[in-house]
């Protein structure tokens, strides 16, 4: 009967003498990650990339070839019907991009685009700042005492009106 690769491991492992305890130490690879190794019991491995990274370590420790190890494991998991985790799987992205469609938009749209925005909120920040200058400039008086015009003094075509302000004949 063919030995699995916990069981070859293990032998490896014992015709060198060394204990588990020492691999585990120098791996930094838990005993009980260890003993599933030898027992073939995959279940208990935490999974993935790290199972081949286990296997790969034990037996670089112990003198066996490591990528012969990592064969034999991925054929394991084949015969007993379970994937291989750390295989690239075909994963279709949640977010939605345009990397796969016809880009129909020319450069000169996109700057057409970017102009027309930027035009815009350079509107938006000029009437802003209008609207803040005559709005709440504490240089100019509604009253007209400390305006322009005193009140003595008014241009033709100025006539005050009732309120004391001034207003404009046309």
């Amino acid at each position: 009967m063919t030995e699995s690769i916990g069981e070859k491991l293990r032998l490896a492992r014992e015709t060198r003498g060394i204990a588990l305890r020492d691999i585990s130490e120098n791996t930094r690879i838990s005993m009980r990650y260890l003993e599933a190794i030898e027992t073939n019991d995959y279940h208990r491995l935490p999974g993935g990339i790290f199972n081949r990274s286990f296997i790969r370590a034990y037996a670089k420790f112990v003198g066996y070839d490591e990528q012969a190890a990592i064969d034999e494991y991925s054929r394991a998991l084949r015969q007993q019907g379970e994937v291989d985790e750390d295989m690239p799987k075909s994963h279709r992205s949640m977010v939605y991009t345009d990397d796969n469609e016809h880009r129909n938009r020319s450069p000169l749209t996109t700057l057409l685009l970017a102009i027309l925005i930027l035009a815009i909120l350079s509107l938006v920040v000029w009437a802003g700042l209008h609207f803040y200058q005559t709005r709440f400039n504490p240089n100019r008086s509604e009253t007209g005492s400390n305006g322009i015009f005193a009140a003595g003094s008014r241009p033709e075509g100025c006539a005050a009106s009732k309120e004391g302000q001034r207003a404009f004949l046309v």
